[in-house]
């Protein structure tokens, strides 16, 4: 899985407020990564978007590493999934009733109204969080299912609970949304009536989503008639869509679960269960096993772009650099246009042996930069290929650009010196290390270390 820290205040995602004028401890935020899950959320949320007079591409959608179940909106239009969540939710109709439900709460402005005395604080620390977000970070290659691991001030319960009218408000708004793509409320019903029926056996801490968005029998009620007189009721997604959505619950459990209860409940012959076991034998340092799962599915399926990544995925953290490239290639041909993949094999190539797949890494590197700008992994990665092909002045400048992004000013600062000597006014980089130096001295200074902390 890649993992990387984020820091700085770009980062920080904005701790909810409390009632007072002080922030509420700030916990760490997690986000995960992975091209399958992304398109398969993107399927099912933009229609949404765009039923409600949203322009979907300017809907950010975050995956938040956790395993309660919750969903939140904030600083606008960011849209945060918890991977419990979407794990959790059986069928991609109960997904796209929460998803509605959110998207409620965004053309509603709901979260505008509720901190309008400090709606301008607020939103530059989440338009921080947003940008460090999706630069998401370093670390191992790109994977099944990659994690960027947050750092610093970040808050994962939603920033704020809404009120009963806006929940209501927001049912009313889901209800109209997924009519409008053909669809009744029984998914938005179904999960309700889970979170419902599991109330009694959640603590206080744990019940996230009761929290921030208030479960009344009276929503319940009202879905439930709305469901009844759907012109729409009965209708679904489709097979293709219910058999998308669980291979993504089956990732999601068998990258980010306990492996024994992954191997326990994932069980029989089926391809999502196949995936979940060998990401869970992968993690639980069962190489041979995991990979001849793998390749037992790449064998039945070889034009399935994410099966072949899952291979790659697996002989690459398990040092078979030289076997994962195969497969990583194969992935990446199936799905020129994943910027995730094409840093994975870029990651892939960096690590052969004698520097043979290093201009290559640095070709592909480019090439996600260009694609994903705020992504700071692939400009690290870049970084460390112009490094050693002897690049200084584009590597310095690289990883200038992802300490920038991460929110490290001290590295940022060691980098951007380095370019300075580097790169000269008639360079074609001049002007861009001109941004990332004003951009440097924008991020807040960092922590003296406490040397009584070890």
């Amino acid at each position: 899985m890649r993992v990387g820290r984020l820091t700085g205040a770009a980062l920080a995602l904005a701790a909810a407020l409390s009632s007072g004028t002080a922030p509420l401890e700030a916990r760490g935020l997690t986000i995960v990564r992975d091209v399958e899950i992304e398109e398969h959320v993107r399927a099912i949320a933009d229609p949404l978007f765009a039923a409600a007079g949203l322009v979907p591409k300017e809907v950010d959608v975050y995956l938040v590493k956790d395993e309660r179940l919750n969903a939140f909106v904030a600083g606008g239009q960011n849209l945060f999934l918890h991977t419990g969540l979407v794990a959790r939710a059986a069928t991609p109709e109960q997904l796209a009733g929460v998803i509605a439900h959110e998207v409620g709460h965004i053309a509603g402005g709901h979260l505008s109204r509720l901190v309008a005395a400090r709606e301008k604080a607020l939103g530059q620390m989440l338009l921080g969080a947003a940008l460090g977000l999706a630069a998401a970070a370093a670390g191992a290659p790109q994977l099944g299912t990659a994690i960027v691991a947050g750092g610093a001030t970040v808050a994962q319960s939603g920033v704020l609970a809404f009120t009963r009218s806006q929940e209501q408000a927001a049912d009313q708004a889901a209800v109209t949304y997924l009519a409008a793509v053909g669809l009744p409320p029984r998914g938005l019903v179904e999960f309700l009536g889970v979170l419902e029926a599991q109330d009694m056996r959640l603590s206080a801490r744990s019940d996230v989503y009761r929290r921030t968005h208030p479960l009344t029998r009276e929503r319940i009620t009202f879905l439930e008639a709305q469901d009844s007189t759907s012109p729409w009721r009965g209708r679904t997604l489709g097979p293709e869509r219910a058999a998308v959505h669980e291979r993504v619950r089956a990732k999601l459990d068998g990258f980010l679960d306990e492996p024994e209860r992954v191997l326990a409940s994932w069980t029989g012959e089926s391809v999502p269960a196949r995936i979940a076991r060998a990401a869970a034998l992968h993690r639980r340092g069962e190489v041979e096993a995991a990979v001849g799962i793998a390749r037992g599915l790449v064998t039945e399926r070889p034009d399935d772009p994410f099966l072949q990544e899952l291979l790659g995925q697996i002989l690459f953290e398990n040092g078979r650099i030289a076997e994962s490239i195969g497969p990583y290639r194969k992935a990446l041909a199936l799905r020129p246009d994943a910027a995730l993949i094409r840093l994975g094999l870029a990651r892939a190539l960096l690590e052969l042996p004698g520097g043979r797949g290093t201009e290559e890494a640095a070709k592909l590197a480019r090439e996600v930069t260009l694609a994903e700008p705020r992504d700071a992994s692939a400009f690290r990665t870049l970084g460390i290929a112009e490094g050693r092909l002897g690049r200084i002045g584009p590597a310095s400048l690289a990883l200038a650009e992802a300490a920038v992004l991460s929110g490290d000013k001290a590295e940022a600062r060691l980098h951007l010196g380095r370019a300075q000597r580097a790169i000269g006014p008639s360079d074609p980089s001049w002007l861009r290390l001109q941004d990332l130096l004003r951009a440097a001295e924008a991020l807040p200074e960092p922590r003296e270390r406490d040397p009584r902390r070890r």
